[in-house]
């Protein structure tokens, strides 16, 4: 028989509830609400940014939409540089799995080493790195197709050079990140990168891009520049460098060409080289630009300014004679001597024959403010006006500190420096009538104005003179060129090691310019350190003028002022220090 219970009846629902317990529960109740409100006015009003910050830190993107550099074009418009379309490989390292048995497949097609990748994805940012950069279209996709989680792709520009180690020294080269490092990319790097766009967007966990934020901001390419380097006459220059300092087994060298009628210059080729499109293993040697970074003491190549000075000065005339014999002249105790005694010569045959002893009795005439003012203005002891970096400004003492001997040695070329470049420029006077230009790399087709610093009557004497030295009785026969009248002046200079001069190593070089009547060129040739046997300017550096002019000038369109016939003339050839 079921006993009915009377719940009603229960003596605890008799019992009186506490009146401070249910208003504990309410009280609470009312913290626990004012407590979420004031938790949501901290989040939506007080730390709104910061938590805005942190949400877009995990989800919101800004997209770097990569402008195209501009092209680097020779005076003809052939590409010297440009940007190639390639693809970088990114990554969000707490998305991927560090145990994914393809990582090892992208590890491969990437060339690096497996160790090394997972050490990238180990990185202390969580939230993008990069893999890998300038990665070729095909390999990107090989590794896209692995499909592993984390890993994307992201539109980039790889820089090419076509012309390889011939204009690696003018054009240079840039990083991963497309900013100039080297040679005109460096010089001209504002110029040439122009402004990256930029896209906002919000992305899921995948990467993907679920919105955008607001509008894109398109990218500006970089306009081109165009040099006013032939990139033919900058191949060949550098071809007859290269075999010319392997054939005398030299240290190095350097060609400049530049054209006097419009001041451009055409060639700056050095050697060693690199190539600019794999630069894993580059040194200081091959990255020098020598031509702008190398000074030297000049030697002989300065004899014709002494020469044109004392014209100007109306201390000489050209067919004035001085007595060189017997081949030594002593100066403050030091004796100056001539490779080969010649006795009494003209002014035109000292500058033929390259006698030291004629020249210094020549420039023993000047107070050396005034020799200090002639070379100042050929620019010796100044910073060319060349937008490269590392463009040096060679060594001119002020001339109140020198002494006697000094003056004498410096009006042959020791006791001053200068580069390569500064000699092809300084001979721009002979080419223009006694003008001196200020060369450019970038192009000019207008003719340039030059400064004044010879007569045109003393600057055609001095030409003459030039034309002498590479002719039957002159110090470089081998400067001669089919179809082309030359000129010019050979050097051959002792090294400086330590506090004196290295006996047996030589810098050689020879400064000319052609055609002789209408000069359209300037031709500088520097070789350092022949150790072949021969090693005077002449015989060194004259050989490479004579093959880059006849090139050049044919490449110009100049017509030949020569009849067409071997003009090179074989016999010893007579040289001064």
């Amino acid at each position: 028989m079921t006993r009915s219970i009377a719940y009603h009846a229960s003596p605890l629902l008799a019992s009186k509830t506490p009146v401070w317990r249910s208003k504990f529960i309410v009280a609470a109740l009312g913290l626990a609400f004012v407590g979420l409100g004031a938790r949501a006015a901290y989040v939506q009003v007080v730390g709104n940014e910061f938590f805005q910050r942190q949400g877009e830190v995990r989800f919101a993107r800004t997209l770097e939409l990569p402008a195209n550099r501009g092209r680097v074009l020779d005076r003809n418009g052939l590409i010297l540089a440009s940007s190639v379309a390639a693809q970088s490989i990114w990554a969000i390292p707490e998305d991927v799995d560090k145990t994914h048995p393809r990582l090892a497949d992208a590890a491969k097609l990437l060339d690096i080493k497996l160790a090394d990748l997972k050490k990238r994805l180990s990185d202390e940012d969580k939230t993008f790195v990069w893999v890998k950069r300038q990665v070729d279209e095909p390999v990107a996709k090989e590794v896209e197709a692995l499909g592993i989680k984390g890993i994307y792709l992201r539109k980039d520009y790889k820089r090419q050079y076509p012309e390889g180690e011939a204009a690696a020294h003018v054009v240079g080269f840039t990083n991963v990140e497309d900013v100039g490092q080297e040679g005109v990319e460096l010089a001209f790097n504002k110029q040439l990168s122009g402004t990256p766009g930029s896209r906002r967007v919000i992305k899921d966990r995948l990467g993907r891009v679920i919105e955008d934020v607001r509008d894109a901001i398109p990218p500006q390419d970089g306009p081109d520049l165009q040099l006013s380097i032939d990139s033919k006459v900058q191949f060949f220059a550098h071809q007859k460098l290269t075999e010319a300092v392997r054939a005398h087994k030299a240290k190095a060298g350097s060609v400049v060409v530049m054209d006097v009628v419009s001041g451009e210059v055409l060639a700056l080729a050095n050697y060693p080289s690199y190539n600019p499109n794999r630069r894993e293993h580059l040194s200081g040697e091959q990255l020098r630009n020598r031509a702008l970074t190398d000074t030297f003491e000049p030697g002989s190549t300065m004899k014709p300014f002494v020469a044109a000075l004392a014209l100007e000065h109306k201390l000489v005339r050209p067919d004035t004679v001085i007595q060189t014999a017997p081949g030594r002249l002593t100066i403050g105790g030091s004796t100056i001597s001539d490779a080969h005694p010649n006795g009494a010569l003209t002014v035109n045959e000292v500058i033929q024959k390259s006698s030291n002893v004629g020249t210094v009795k020549m420039a023993m005439q000047f107070q050396p403010r005034e020799m200090w003012e002639m070379f100042h203005d050929i620019g010796m002891g100044q910073k060319p006006d060349v937008p490269f970096p590392g463009a040096v400004s060679g060594r001119l003492r002020a001339h109140k500190s020198w002494r006697p001997i000094e003056q004498a040695t410096m009006s042959y070329g020791y006791g001053l420096s200068a580069s390569l470049y500064q000699l092809a420029q300084a001979y721009t006077i002979f080419a223009r009538d006694g003008e001196l230009i200020v060369p450019t790399l970038v192009r000019q087709p207008e003719q340039a104005h030059g400064q004044r610093v010879f007569s045109e009557k003393n600057a055609l004497a001095v030409r003459h003179m030039l034309h002498l030295a590479t002719s039957k009785g002159g110090t470089a026969p081998k400067a001669q060129t089919m179809g082309y009248s030359v000129g010019g002046k050979t050097g051959t200079a002792h090294k400086q090691e330590g506090k004196g001069y290295a006996d047996k190593k030589y810098r050689s070089f020879f400064v000319g310019l052609a055609p002789v009547e209408q000069p359209r060129v300037v031709v500088a040739v520097m070789i350092d350190e022949p150790s072949n046997g021969q090693y005077y300017g002449g015989l060194v550096a004259a050989p490479v003028f004579s093959e880059t002019v006849q090139q050049t000038l044919r490449i110009l369109g100049v017509p030949p002022d020569m009849s067409v016939k071997p003009q090179i003339v074989v016999e010893a050839v007579e040289e001064s220090f």
